[in-house]
């Protein structure tokens, strides 16, 4: 925490009022007491960085906020914290322990009530699909497809009282190199799910909150209307963002070049010169043109007609597409990758590209 605020401190200059979203994630900041939360709150503040945001979330594991209860919860408030992305992951406790979940179902649900009578009215949930059920340890016999359709049920009636949670994330199980999965996989205890396991599953997904009144906005995120996630959007917007903490990137548009720069990810030498730029680089046009593409591509909005037209190469493939329906319309000169296709967004993505 030290090293923390010494950054913020040393990076003051980069810090300002035009920041209007604070997010702290990128782990499990809810194992923090709400006295470290006040003395961030109040580093940023003295930086120039002051609340009220248009949005502050923090990332918690339900165990933390059940060990909390209310008090935590409405200690978070008053910090200014309006929006909490629970990692739930499961309805299932036989997924949970095979993902080494700190916290079983009934705890999920016990979180979200305890975050909701403390009066927060914007929470996420995160949920993982695509995995294999027959390699889990108990489920051996049980459908996936099935399975996801009543862990969909489940997540939408988290509340036990008709109350939707307001932001649902939803993500493809992926294998990390030296991950315990990856070790799983090559001792043959795991397989990848098949693809059209996991194409149905998406789809169904789509389907089932479609039914349920939320917004796909964005490749993996579904929000009730007006939820849409603030920070989360800048990035797909190519907004500037301060990143602050070890292994934390910033991106800067400054004097017409786009610069990118990171944090040391280890945490010794983190702590040891907090103020080091461990690495940074300056996007040239190329660079910057596949990323506008690639995180616009990603929402329902979609990119300018006439940006992904820029070249003859890019020309031909946004033909290419819209004829085959992977690219359509979706405002004045303005395309989009249908949701019926986000599954494959990459493969589509890199036509572009």
């Amino acid at each position: 925490m030290e090293a923390l605020l010494k950054e913020i401190s040393g990076r003051a200059d980069e810090i300002n009022a035009d920041l209007n979203t604070l997010y702290i994630g990128g782990g499990t900041p809810s194992v923090l007491p709400l006295t470290v939360f006040r003395r961030v709150v109040d580093a940023l503040a003295e930086a120039g960085c002051r609340a009220p945001f248009d949005e502050f979330t923090i990332e918690a594991n339900p165990e933390d906020i059940v060990r909390g209860g209310e008090e935590y919860a409405e200690g978070l408030l008053s910090l200014g914290v309006d929006r909490i992305s629970m990692g739930v992951q499961s309805f299932d406790d036989r997924v949970l322990r095979w993902m080494n979940r700190r916290h079983d179902a009934a705890k999920a649900r016990r979180a979200w009530s305890i975050l909701r009578s403390a009066g927060f009215k914007n929470i996420s949930i995160d949920l993982i699909f695509g995995y294999d059920t027959a390699c889990i340890p108990g489920m051996e016999k049980v459908d996936g497809e099935d399975f996801w359709k009543e862990s969909l049920e489940q997540a939408l009636d988290i509340s036990g009282d008709g109350v939707l949670p307001s932001h649902i994330s939803a993500y493809q199980l992926s294998t990390e190199p030296g991950s315990a999965l990856d070790k799983l996989i090559a001792l043959g205890k795991y397989i990848d799910a098949p693809e059209e396991l996991c194409r149905r599953q998406y789809d169904l997904m789509c389907e089932t909150f479609a039914k349920n009144g939320y917004h796909h906005y964005e490749v993996s995120n579904f929000a009730l209307p007006g939820k849409e996630a603030v920070h989360n959007s800048a990035y797909w917007n190519y907004v500037p963002y301060v990143g602050l903490g070890p292994g934390a990137h910033s991106f800067s548009l400054t004097g017409g070049r786009a610069v990118r720069r990171w944090n040391n990810s280890d945490l010794a030498a983190y702590i040891s010169d907090p103020l080091h730029t461990h690495g940074s680089e300056i996007l040239d046009e190329e660079q910057i043109r596949i990323e506008k593409i690639m995180l616009a591509l990603r929402t329902d909005k979609g990119i300018a007609g006439s940006f992904l037209r820029g070249d003859a190469s890019s020309m031909a493939a946004c033909r290419r597409l819209t004829d085959s329906g992977l690219l359509v319309p979706c405002g004045d000169d303005r395309l989009r990758i249908p949701e019926n296709q986000f599954f494959i967004s990459d493969n589509i993505i890199s036509d572009l590209v």
